[in-house]
């Protein structure tokens, strides 16, 4: 049983303060804020990773809804995190938007996901009101629920920094077709770009976690439907590979994926099948470093401790697909 049950309100009640905090920063600063999750007293960390699920539990969403809450409750789950495209097709319109409800309250219903859960914003989500999905008003309505840019999640076994992919892609800037959007807190984006790398790159090198995970929307190595992105292999992973990242996880591709980096130690897991995905659509011609590929729907579980990382990954029938089994020496104090 982990520790601090009793403590969730307390937990909620800072969380809501940290985003109400962040919002006076919106239109000015990617500066990255620390929030922080308390662990188990054993030293432990159980987690799911879930993303591009949010259209009202059509496309699977329910079922992948359903196994998630089983093997929640099987690993007594610490919170829940989200690698963007939220809601679907074009985010949240208000506060007020029925979506929110139709497609996160009303699905993701299990007992063991009742739990925090922390998101990042992906393409689709910049489709509507921004600032709507990261309004804290948003938890008087499920108080679950969190979405920043850019922020740090600590905890005593690991660090997650998550990062705002979209602002990154050209096309989005210079092609959207027939898409707009939301780009008020990002423009200037040179701007906003500088600064958030800057200061990622700070946090990550000054950071003292046994475990660094980044996680973003978009992809940085895949070979599914995007495939990789070249803005952030030539933007955001040197900053990855200089401050020793272990995993970079992202959704984007709605599949399930692990590659191995050739050159660094850090591994690409792309968890991006809550909700509908594409079969088919993989470049057979890159495999290099291709260690599973599941081109279907379902999510990711994480059980951390200092020492120890075990990721698995689950289809839309709670069937395990694929292990990733990582082990680090203890941290030494500095």
């Amino acid at each position: 049983m982990a520790i601090h049950r009793r403590d969730c309100s307390k937990l909620s009640g800072m969380l809501w303060l940290f985003a109400m905090l962040f919002m006076c920063f919106l239109h000015t600063s990617a500066e990255l804020m620390r929030l922080e999750h308390p662990i188990r007293s054993d030293g432990s960390l159980s987690l799911l990773v879930v993303g591009d699920w949010g259209r009202r539990g059509r496309y699977n969403q329910s079922e992948v809804a359903i196994q998630m809450g089983r093997i929640g409750e099987r690993m007594d789950i610490d919170f829940v995190v989200s690698t963007g495209d939220n809601f679907y097709n074009n985010g949240l319109s208000s506060i007020n938007d029925p979506t929110f409800v139709e497609s996160f309250t009303r699905v993701y219903t299990a007992k063991s996901l009742q739990k925090q859960w922390y998101a990042v914003l992906g393409n689709h989500d910049y489709h509507g009101d921004v600032e709507a999905q990261l309004n804290p008003a948003l938890r008087r309505i499920d108080e679950r629920w969190l979405c920043l840019r850019s922020f740090i999640l600590q905890t005593e076994v690991a660090e997650f920094f998550f990062v705002d992919t979209t602002p990154f892609i050209d096309k989005y800037f210079r092609k959207p077709n027939k898409h707009t959007f939301d780009w008020r807190g990002v423009l200037p984006r040179k701007d906003y770009l500088s600064k958030l790398l800057k200061d990622l790159d700070l946090t990550l090198r000054n950071s003292k976690a046994n475990w660094k995970f980044v996680i973003g929307h978009h992809t940085i190595k895949s070979i599914g439907h995007h495939r990789s992105t070249e803005e952030l292999g030539k933007l955001l992973l040197p900053i990855l590979e200089a401050n020793g990242v272990d995993m970079y996880i992202n959704g984007h591709d709605h599949c399930l994926e692990h590659i191995s980096s050739r050159s660094s130690g850090i591994q690409f897991l792309t968890s991006g099948g809550g909700s509908k995905a594409w079969k088919g659509d993989v470049d057979e011609l890159d495999r290099d470093g291709v260690e599973f590929y599941y081109d279907g729907q379902g999510f990711m579980s994480m059980q951390l401790t200092e020492t120890d990382a075990t990721i698995a990954f689950y289809d839309i029938s709670g069937k395990d697909l694929h292990h990733l089994s990582l082990s680090k020496p203890r941290h030494s104090a500095v």
